[in-house]
């Protein structure tokens, strides 16, 4: 739902900023990296707060059992493998009716710019990270629109904007991510779908494990709570642990005069007409 446009015609420029709302209940939404941490946490919180349905999208349908054990037939496992392009194909055939959809999956491997397997890492990252966003957003889009626009979820880091030496190919692919959700709120938006970039900071899951961030991790239901929120409320960022907080409100003037805004000068004469029909 389309809530509120602000106009302001400051130096002579119009700058439209819309919020589009979405709220998870009475909706069916679709996880990807659903078995554990923060996607689970997120099927969790879903049907806790009214989704009717979750496909619960893993590499092994083995690895959903836990779900379907808790929730019986609200949860669907369905598989994917961001790897496979022809598995994210045929998870939109299965999921016509789907309203909403948390892009979760990713692939960490960590690598400085100077290891030798710095290419290699980053091209792994590359590879499911972004074109695995690139393929589901493709897939998925008019689905959304079709269901009447709902929300695109895509979950980012704070490290796509502060980057770690010591993992820095991830930082990479994340801050890549981001640039293309940033694209994503501007296409989607024009078919009524809301579009959220989640920034987790320390969150207790087996990638922050193999970091070696796990210290001060908050539990992954502060991500999947928080998602729910920012959707209500039409957010485009949601930065949801206490570190990620810090970071999110030194972020927010720029973010707030830079990336949520239009600027003229820097919009392409090419439109998206294509999305938009």
């Amino acid at each position: 739902m389309i809530n509120q446009i602000d106009i302001d015609s400051s130096h002579a420029s119009v700058i439209h900023k819309m919020k589009i709302t979405c709220d998870i209940r009475g909706k069916i939404a679709l996880v990807t990296g659903a078995n554990r941490g923060i996607g689970s946490a997120i099927v969790d919180a879903f049907l806790h707060h009214g989704a009717t349905k979750v496909y619960a999208s893993v590499r092994n349908l083995d690895s959903a059992i836990p779900l379907t054990e808790r929730y019986g037939d609200m949860v669907e496992p369905v598989q994917l493998n961001l790897a496979e392009p022809e598995t994210i194909t045929a998870l939109a055939d299965r999921t016509s009716d789907v309203q909403v959809v948390v892009n979760n999956a990713a692939v960490f491997k960590a690598s400085t710019p100077l290891d030798s397997d710095a290419i290699d890492s980053l091209e792994l990252a590359m590879k499911i990270n972004v074109c695995g966003l690139i393929r589901m957003a493709q897939a998925f889009a008019p689905i959304l629109k079709s269901n009447g626009g709902g929300a695109f979820v895509q979950l980012n880091s704070i490290a796509s904007l502060k980057c770690a030496s010591n993992f820095a190919t991830h930082s990479a692919s994340k801050a890549a991510t981001y640039s293309l959700t940033q694209a994503l709120r501007e296409l989607l938006g024009q078919q009524g779908t809301a579009v959220l970039s989640v920034h987790p900071g320390l969150i207790a899951t087996d990638m922050s494990d193999t970091a070696g961030l796990s210290g001060n991790a908050e539990p992954s239901s502060v991500v999947a709570e928080g998602i729910i929120a920012a959707l209500k409320s039409g957010d485009f960022h949601l930065f949801p642990d206490t570190m990620a907080k810090r970071i999110g409100l030194a972020y927010q003037s720029f973010s707030r005069s830079v990336i949520e805004t239009d600027i003229a000068e820097y919009k392409a004469e090419k439109n998206s007409e294509d999305i938009a029909k």
